[in-house]
């Protein structure tokens, strides 16, 4: 599904979010499940969107949305993350400025309450763009940031799916299957997408972008997606678009879908439309990657593409009513 509103004021602020692609199929989730995630999903827009309206940066509004969802169990970040082969877990997060294309990321941490906390400590610290494990967490604690127990993230859910994902003998398994592993039947038992991230255009015009994720449900330790690698899931560019992706992250990495997008824009003269078309029903599919992702220009369009059953998303305009979508 795409939304473009092609007709948009640059100066108009809109944020938009996804909480993962591979969503319960339409004949599983039952209607209580789908309110749930309406609502999270409108909550989260509200308050990135008061961000906005108040003449907040695009930084700000991203980061507030996704930590937000980082602490909303039915999402496959922070709060709720999904378990490692080993019962462990391990967060993932970054951050993108368009407007001077700093950016921070973190990997495999497990002691940070909010990982897109400390990838924009990352990005304030300015030495680095990445850093991983320990070396992330003595940074995101110097910066004052509240550490956890790993016992925070876990979820009586996310276990379930741990030994679901066991006893299938499945390997490695995306996101959305705790919930349909109590529910029923899904769309596709190994491709369940979860991640959550935000982009938002400012009221200066300056584009940002957040995306923070879990992992995969029974990873091997260790593992690193998409999410914190600046180009593959996450990138943002004021002379192009913002772009948060979620998906089987190996594929996206290959692409390097981000930047590839923005690349498609500044390069070859495609509107964000067609751009986000030409990846996610093109690039990815051509070696087998599934997933989506959301995007705004410098314009202010919107596009919300994937290439699953659904996606978990919304889009909120300065002084609009917030808008959410599960399915195509």
């Amino acid at each position: 599904m795409t939304a473009s509103h092609p007709f948009a004021s640059p100066a108009t602020p809109v944020i938009a979010i996804h909480g993962g692609a591979g969503t319960l199929s339409r004949a599983t989730i039952s209607a209580d499940q789908e309110r749930a995630y309406h609502a999270a999903l409108q909550e989260v827009l509200r308050a990135g969107q008061a961000v906005l309206e108040q003449g907040g940066s695009a930084v700000d509004a991203v980061c507030e949305a996704v930590r937000l969802l980082e602490e909303c169990p039915l999402f496959n970040a922070g709060h709720g993350a999904v378990f490692t082969a080993d019962a462990t877990h391990e967060l993932d997060a970054a951050l993108m400025d368009g407007a001077t294309l700093a950016a921070g990321a973190v990997a495999g941490v497990a002691h940070v309450r909010n990982p897109v906390l400390a990838a924009r400590a990352v990005m304030r610290h300015g030495q680095h763009v990445l850093m991983a494990g320990a070396g992330a967490e003595r940074l995101a604690g110097e910066a004052g940031l509240e550490m956890v127990a790993p016992s925070h993230f876990s979820t009586p859910a996310r276990r379930e799916q741990l030994d679901a994902a066991r006893a299938r003998q499945a390997g490695a398994v995306l996101d959305h299957d705790g919930a349909a592993a109590l529910a029923g039947p899904a769309i596709d038992e190994d491709r369940k997408m979860g991640t959550v991230g935000a982009v938002a255009l400012d009221a200066q015009g300056h584009l940002a972008a957040a995306t923070s994720t879990g992992g995969m449900t029974n990873k091997r330790p260790g593992r690193v997606g998409d999410s914190p690698l600046i180009g593959a899931g996450t990138y943002a560019d004021d002379r192009t678009a913002a772009v948060s992706c979620t998906g089987h992250g190996e594929s996206f990495i290959r692409v390097a879908a981000a930047h590839d997008l923005c690349a498609r824009m500044a390069y070859a003269g495609l509107s964000l439309a067609e751009a986000c078309d030409a990846v996610v029903h093109g690039a990815l599919p051509a070696i087998g990657g599934t997933g989506g992702l959301v995007a705004v220009d410098r314009h202010g369009n919107v596009c919300l593409p994937f290439n699953t059953e659904g996606m978990y998303r919304g889009l909120a305009r300065a002084g609009q009513a917030p808008e959410t979508f599960i399915y195509r």
